[in-house]
């Protein structure tokens, strides 16, 4: 009997405009709401065009996190009657992030539906996303976010087959009939790591990692999968085919609240990672957030390695990854507020740098037109043009192929990196959950301080260093692709000598504001300094007090 389709009346909520990252919101929003998320759900599939919804291609995968399976249900349920011919699906409905953009690409989808808030907890009292990605594997551009917005703000009613049941446990295809259609509706359960691992084979030489991991001098490395999604990544790519021993990985069973973990990648909440790194019996160190796109990186005894420094050691050691021996580089590209590493390296190696807003749509534009070949973000995020996400394995795969080259330590890599090209450092603070109203009333006051005239060329001392003021503005970009404007993307205050300091607004968290901000102090020399040296001209510049 074919199963019924039916339309369902609902009233639209106000507060669904997908941010960087999607629709993030705490789990009790989801559950509480009534028809929140088919809400959304409708509005994602409705932004498609009929004509390109019907018979077509959608993956759907997220990092395993708590009302997984019950999003992923609506979404089968819900893509049917929408006119969806095909959605694939992770095993168990567990796919990272970079093997969901892998995947749309290599089926020719015409997008993906991604369930994750990322480096948020988890867990019934954690946070829950929906993120879409277009047909490029990327993360949707802001026009068509605003259309889902503008279409959630109206909706008042959904389709959906409510009768249809998928087992996620089983491999293979299910088919399903549906009245009023011709062509049976098809879910195909899929190895969520087979298609990424290919990838990865093609742009890595896994015989050199081989032999580095599990060799006759082998590198002892120690990984950590926080109880992501990226566990079974890291098994079946370092453990089965690299050859590292079972106990090199740690946490990589995905749990609906990480095991309590908050997966966030750094040296806060990464601490049993660092900690085992200490005592030197490992030469390398990783950890990876709840989707899989982020990852830190560390040194024997613990020895840190910023987003900012990390990108650009990979930029400079570019060919020791066969990938671009083979494609050429096309250029570099950061978001505005990770430090300017990158751009020395492309200086010396005369090779184009973007520097563009926060969020990967924007390198993903320039990836597509032919014009990017690796990019990353401070908030540990690493790419190349293989997909259009960052990707927290890739970039260890890459690390490790600059070590099997080079032979050297992470430490002595950097440290060569500082000697040569002069050191950023680099610091963040974040003030997370605060009133909406009061955040957006400081950055206000805060730019009307900075655009005074009389602000540019101010001399700040901290200690026997003088910081003049060379420019400050809020960051506009315009897409060199298609000419786009991104205004009001974070407040910039740029010193003579090229540090900086960025204040910003961020979309990702799940419950109020989040202001952001960013310290950069450049210097030529290899001096070891506090980082906070330029967070005392931050003080003076504004009333607020630091919250931590």
């Amino acid at each position: 009997i074919p199963l019924q389709v039916v339309t369902v009346p609902t009233a639209p909520y106000p507060d669904q405009r997908p941010g960087t990252s999607g629709l993030r919101k705490r789990v009790y929003i989801f559950q509480s709401r009534r028809n929140y998320l088919h809400n959304f759900i409708q509005s994602i599939f409705s932004s498609i065009d009929l004509r390109d919804r019907q018979g077509s291609t959608v993956v759907v995968g997220g990092d395993g996190r708590y009302f997984n399976r019950t999003a992923i249900e609506v979404i089968v349920q819900m893509a049917a009657a929408n006119g969806v011919g095909r959605l694939i699906i992770g095993h168990h409905g567990i796919m990272s992030t970079p093997a969901i953009s892998c995947v749309i690409r290599k089926y020719k989808a015409i997008g993906g539906i991604i369930l994750t808030a990322s480096h948020n907890p988890g867990g019934p009292d954690g946070d829950f996303g929906i993120k879409f990605n277009t047909a490029n594997g990327g993360p949707a551009k802001e026009a068509v976010t605003n259309k889902i917005f503008q279409i959630s703000r109206t909706i008042e009613e959904f389709a959906i087959c409510p009768g249809l049941r998928v087992d996620l446990t089983t491999l293979g295809k299910q088919t399903f009939d549906l009245e009023n259609k011709f062509k049976p509706f098809t879910v195909e359960i899929v190895d969520s790591v087979e298609s990424y691992a290919n990838l990865m084979r093609n742009i890595f030489d896994f015989a050199a990692l081989k032999e580095l991991l599990s060799g006759k001098n082998n590198m002892k490395i120690r990984v950590d999968a926080m109880h992501g999604v990226t566990g079974p990544y890291v098994k079946r790519i370092l453990c089965e085919e690299l050859g590292c021993p079972a106990n090199s990985v740690i946490n990589c069973v995905p749990l609906e609240d990480f095991g309590g973990l908050h997966p966030d990648p750094n040296l806060t909440y990464a601490a049993d990672l660092v900690e085992s790194m200490r005592d030197g019996q490992y030469e390398f160190g990783a950890a990876f957030d709840g989707d899989g796109d982020r990852n830190m990186i560390l040194g024997k005894h613990s020895f840190f390695v910023t987003p900012s420094d990390s990108v650009a050691v990979i930029a400079d050691n570019i060919f020791c990854i066969p990938y671009f021996q083979q494609t050429g580089v096309r250029g570099f590209a950061r978001s505005m507020p990770t430090s300017a590493a990158l751009d020395r390296v492309a200086k010396a190696t005369k090779i184009e740098l973007y520097e563009t807003p926060t969020g990967w749509k924007f390198f993903g534009n320039l990836m597509d037109a032919g014009r990017l070949s690796l990019c990353g973000e401070e908030s540990f995020g690493t790419g190349g043009d293989h997909i259009r996400e960052k990707d927290g394995l890739w970039a260890v795969l890459a690390w490790l192929s600059i070590l099997a080259i080079r032979k050297q330590s992470v430490e002595d890599i950097l440290k060569d990196h500082w000697q040569k090209y002069g050191r950023n450092y680099f610091t963040r603070y974040d003030y997370e959950s605060v009133d909406i109203d009061a955040a957006c009333e400081m950055m206000e006051d805060l730019e009307i301080m900075i655009a005074d005239k009389s602000f540019v060329k101010q001399r700040f001392a901290v200690e026997d260093k003088i910081f003049q003021v060379e420019k400050a503005d809020n960051f506009e970009y315009t897409d060199p692709v298609d000419s786009t404007i991104s205004r009001n993307q974070g407040l910039r205050i740029i010193f003579s000598d090229g540090s900086r300091i960025i204040y910003r607004l961020s979309g990702t968290g799940g419950d109020g504001a989040t202001v952001r901000i960013y310290i950069d102090s450049y210097e030529k020399e290899q001096i070891f300094q506090d980082t906070q040296v330029l967070y005392i001209i931050l003080i003076k510049s504004q009333s607020c007090q630091p919250m931590h």
